[in-house]
């Protein structure tokens, strides 16, 4: 794969984990001012486009959503299945054949 190709990954991979994030902490926000919320499915979207990290930072860091199983098992497995997907991707194109 094209370095270019790589940054641009890069780039998504911050981005949708970032927008997961910010996610959390602002539905926690607006919970907190009894304000209306943002759907659990918006919530859930970014975590599963690749935001694992980030959904499962800002569940974490914000103490939000955490007694729903789905959100607390759901964002852990999702970013264990897309860490295990880049290991696989990172294997097959040969991305690590000088470390490994």
């Amino acid at each position: 794969m094209s370095a270019w190709l790589w940054r641009a990954l890069a780039i998504y991979l911050a981005a949708v984990n970032l927008a997961a994030l910010l996610l959390m902490g602002l539905d926690k926000g607006l919970a907190r001012r009894r304000r209306r919320r943002i759907p659990e499915k918006t919530l859930f979207l970014p975590a599963l486009l690749g935001g694992g990290l980030g959904g499962t930072l800002g569940m974490r860091l914000f103490h939000h959503k955490t007694r729903h199983w789905y959100f607390r098992y759901g964002f852990p497995l999702l970013l264990a299945l897309q860490l295990l997907l880049a290991v696989w991707l990172a294997l097959r194109l040969g991305a690590w054949s000088g470390i490994l």
